[in-house]
């Protein structure tokens, strides 16, 4: 699965780190639908440092489509309502 990151690149993931995000992505959609604002940030921080540090960098050269497009960590509260609902970013 191709992730990109906003503002950040793309990162390769496999399966199992793609269900490890998931986790992280249902809880992010809980805390954002209860408005936990500082624990909704903490959690898309650790999501993008998951990705960062488990993935595989994808090389500015290759133009790849992105299966996943995470939003920036400096995402507010009110942004988040809009992009994690439902089942969030990641499908179940």
């Amino acid at each position: 699965m191709i992730i990109r990151i906003i503002g950040e690149g793309q990162y390769r993931a496999p399966e199992a780190l793609c269900e490890e995000l998931n986790k992280i992505d249902n809880r992010i959609v809980v805390l954002v639908s209860q408005g936990k604002a500082q624990e909704f940030r903490q959690e898309l921080a650790r999501l993008i440092s998951e990705i960062k540090e488990k993935g595989e960098s994808v090389s500015a050269e290759e133009i790849l489509e992105s299966d996943i497009i995470v939003p920036p960590e400096d995402l507010s509260l009110e942004e988040a309502k809009e992009v994690f609902t439902g089942s969030g970013i990641f499908e179940d």
